[in-house]
């Protein structure tokens, strides 16, 4: 059976700083945080139990083993920070057998994991969670001395920083050409012109070789530093990091509530004040940007009222402003019928006509001819859940696969019947801007 124990720890630590400083070599570990939410982080290290699954039911299956694990488990009240306690943490692949190619070895389609060690904060109050396996034969010294170890290699030390002087030679370069991305673009538009879908999202790859291998920890306090709103994480997996700084949460559950945004529609910022709320008014009035977000809205609000007593969405879009891009976003809330737990949610939901299309099954069954690469988790679930079927997670956007020194990042837009190809070009360098300056040198 799987045993857990939580306590609140005297002193308030940084969760991803003791990750990053802690993890063994080639184990599993995971980080999560939104700085700017009252500092709430979650971060784990080791695996006791590892769930993971394929195909078109991936999050039913885990959500079906989680809860069998659940209750079979032996685990304390806890009343933490969200995240506290007992959890699994991991994420899901874009399509439901997506990350087939090399590069992406080690990240299964469905891969959520219950770690040795967890830490969760919110504020000044940090828990520490320990969870063990433990086997007919194990006494109750064995167990303890088990925890003792782990306990005893967490190190509470900075995240580090980035060379701002690095040696060696940085390249850059785009697996398949710009025009490529470009023809796939005008390929789709002639697509919803002729009435085949609405809109389909697109994306592209940009490769960053360095001359040393790339710094995960590093990276994380830069983007967290930099992007203190949106979700900031890593997935480690053996010498891989999946890392990014996410704007788009996917779904919230917290009880009967649960909460998730339509994000759809971008463009840039600028360091003048009056130049960046200029930008931001014509987003606000594009009527392409528009009818992308109100695509995606509709589309989330038709998947959670099977789930839901009521749904409401806001009638008009908001701007989401984040350091280098802003977007459309339309809160979406609702209050749950029944049992549906965060990983049923996230099921139900994903992929959202913001990283999928519309109709949702046409849409993504011509994403890989179109783009034509594999996108493994990017737009993908990275999240966790608790012991009550609560949980958030987030869309794996403005992220990148980190594995020795290389680092593929991705980008996409959605592309709708007046989407023009250069300027859809021109997006995704503006979202690959999050996190180039990080890795490029």
């Amino acid at each position: 059976m799987l045993a857990s124990s939580t306590v609140t720890l005297a002193d308030a630590l940084d969760p991803v700083a003791v990750a990053a400083a802690s993890r063994r070599p080639g184990e599993h570990w995971f980080c999560l945080e939104q700085p700017d939410r009252d500092g709430w982080a979650l971060a784990a290290l080791g695996s006791v139990r590892a769930l993971e699954a394929s195909g078109p039911d991936r999050f039913a299956e885990l959500s079906r083993r989680w809860r069998s694990l659940v209750a079979g488990a032996h685990a304390g009240a806890d009343d933490g920070p969200p995240g506290s306690g007992l959890v699994a943490v991991g994420g899901f692949a874009f399509a439901p057998d997506g990350g087939a190619s090399p590069e992406w070895g080690g990240f299964a389609p469905a891969s959520l994991i219950v770690p040795e060690v967890s830490l969760a904060r919110q504020g000044e109050r940090t828990t520490l969670t320990l969870n063990v396996e433990v086997a007919p034969d194990d006494t109750q010294g064995d167990l303890l001395a088990r925890a003792v170890d782990r306990v005893g290699e967490l190190a509470d030390r900075p995240l580090p920083l980035l060379d701002p002087a690095p040696a060696g030679a940085y390249r850059v370069h785009s697996p398949m050409a710009p025009s490529h991305y470009e023809e796939a673009v005008a390929r789709a538009v002639g697509r919803i012109r002729a009435g085949e879908l609405e809109k389909v999202a697109l994306a592209r790859e940009v490769d960053v070789h360095a001359p040393l291998h790339h710094n995960s920890a590093a990276v994380l306090g830069m983007l967290r530093a930099e992007f203190g709103s949106c979700y900031v994480f890593a997935v480690g997996r053996g010498d891989a990091t999946f890392i990014a700084a996410s704007p788009e949460l996917l779904v919230k559950r917290e009880g009967q509530r649960a909460s998730t945004v339509a994000l759809a529609g971008s463009i840039g910022r600028s360091a003048d004040p009056a130049v960046d709320d200029h930008l931001g008014e014509r987003l606000l009035r594009s009527e392409k940007d528009r009818e992308e977000n109100a695509i995606v809205a509709k589309q989330i609000a038709l998947a959670l009222r099977p789930h839901s007593v009521w749904v409401t969405a806001a009638s008009e879009p908001a701007l989401v402003r984040v350091a280098n891009i802003q977007h459309l976003a339309i809160p979406i809330r609702a209050q749950l019928a029944g049992a549906a737990t965060a990983l049923d949610l996230a099921g139900a939901l994903h992929p959202t006509p913001a990283v999928g299309g519309e109709p949702r099954e046409r849409a993504v069954g011509l994403i890989p001819a179109l783009e034509g690469i594999d996108r493994g988790w990017y737009a993908g679930v990275v999240g966790w859940t608790d012991a009550c079927g609560d949980g958030e997670f987030c869309v794996a956007l403005r992220c990148a696969l980190l594995r020795g020194a290389l680092a593929r990042l991705y980008a996409g837009c959605g592309i709708v019947r007046d989407s023009d190809p250069a300027s859809e070009l021109a997006e995704t360098e503006v979202k690959l801007g999050a996190l180039l300056p990080a890795l490029a040198g």
